[in-house]
């Protein structure tokens, strides 16, 4: 008979299963091939290894400053 300890346990295992399977979740959205931000062409390689990516590796970089940026702020 399962105890409390058991049943806590099963829960702890389906939460990190869950985590783990959004962890890999896959975006099925289209590159871009050339970056929003400065019309630069993305190299095939980055559209292949970040499937939906929509702005080259530099404005990208500028982007995540940014947000950092305006996160530490608040």
């Amino acid at each position: 008979m399962p105890d409390l300890l058991d049943h806590i346990q099963e829960q702890q295992l389906a939460t990190l299963a869950r985590q783990i399977a959004d962890a890999r979740y896959q975006v099925n959205a289209h590159s871009a091939f050339v970056c929003e931000d400065c019309d630069a062409p993305i190299p095939q390689p980055r559209r292949i290894a970040l499937p939906g990516v929509q702005c080259c590796i530099s404005c990208q970089q500028i982007r995540e400053a940014r947000n950092r940026h305006y996160r530490q702020e608040r």
